[in-house]
């Protein structure tokens, strides 16, 4: 009988754990991105911390902190925070999505589906709505991997970057740097 009680009493709480939320982990998800400089010289870069969840209700929230972007150069890191990003008025760049829960629901483990799913990238200070074409792949019950299936353009005039990378472009002497930006991802999230 005792049991039979402690077994009534944890049904709750698996309705509970089944209904957690999703975690991004840091160290399994990457967000990068491309810069172009003197017309055809291309280099990848990354941020060093991020961090997300999505509820049981398909809220999806993604923090990025700029000032960990990693250009695997220290003093570019440094004029990319302090006049490109601007990080002391500016400190992350914030992803929120809704995703329909009955997505993530119709998805096995082992099995990947395709969505587009509409987000607004908050950047230095200003919104912008973008859809962002997602592989999502139900690793077990507990773990999702979410990538870009391909980069999101970012323009430097939307969200007023220009001036920034205006100033990084004469700092280094160079004769351009590209004001579009495709940008990509991998997240893992656990539950």
């Amino acid at each position: 009988m005792k049991n039979v009680i402690i077994g009534l009493l944890l049904i709750p709480l698996s309705f509970v754990t089944s209904a957690a939320s999703w975690k991004v982990t840091n160290d399994g998800s990457n967000v990068n991105f491309i810069s172009v400089k003197k017309g055809d010289i291309a280099e990848i870069h990354h941020f060093k911390t991020i961090v997300g969840t999505l509820n049981d209700k398909g809220e999806f929230e993604l923090s990025v902190a700029l000032a960990s972007v990693d250009t695997s150069i220290e003093i570019r890191d440094e004029r990319m925070g302090s006049l490109l990003f601007e990080v002391d008025k500016y400190p992350k760049l914030t992803l929120t999505a809704k995703v329909d829960p009955k997505l993530l629901s119709s998805i096995n483990v082992g099995e990947v589906k395709v969505a587009t799913i509409e987000g607004v990238v908050d950047l230095h200070g200003i919104k912008v709505s973008l859809p962002f074409t997602v592989s999502i792949a139900k690793l077990s019950d507990t773990n999702l991997l979410v990538a870009s299936v391909m980069p999101v353009i970012v323009n430097s005039d939307s969200f007023e970057l220009t001036e920034g990378i205006e100033k990084l472009r004469e700092i280094a002497g160079l004769s351009a740097i590209s004001k579009a930006v495709p940008v990509s991802f991998i997240l893992n999230l656990k539950k």
